[in-house]
């Protein structure tokens, strides 16, 4: 499966921007997909995962009441919707999926947004 992410770009603090990964050769509804984030100096985190097998989510504590992830099946996209938007969001978002594996083996580009103060 190939992923590619976008949606980026500047958005005001308490704003709000949606991301998305739009996936091509398989039908993204079969993976677990995550959308991971890395800011500048600092490790890759995980800030949000929706499962193959029954759609449930998880999010990093930081996003946790901010942020939702959700899948379109039909359109073979998985979204992330990010409100109240904060400074801290600022980073490189990129979307990832594995199937079956630990290990997420799929990675879309990333795609940057900045959160202006």
């Amino acid at each position: 499966v190939q992923l590619q992410a976008y949606g980026g770009g500047v958005v005001q603090a308490g704003g709000f921007l949606r991301l998305s990964c739009a996936a091509s050769g398989r039908a993204l509804s079969s993976y677990t997909v995550a959308w991971f984030r890395q800011a500048p100096g600092k490790d890759r985190e995980s800030v949000a995962v929706i499962n193959w097998s029954d759609s449930s989510t998880d999010y990093t504590d930081s996003v946790k009441g901010r942020f939702t992830i959700s899948r379109d099946n039909a359109e073979n996209t998985v979204t992330l919707q990010m409100n109240s938007l904060k400074p801290e969001d600022t980073a490189v978002y990129y979307c990832a999926a594995k199937r079956n594996s630990a290990v997420y083996y799929y990675w879309g580009q990333g795609t940057k947004f900045t959160v202006s103060s």
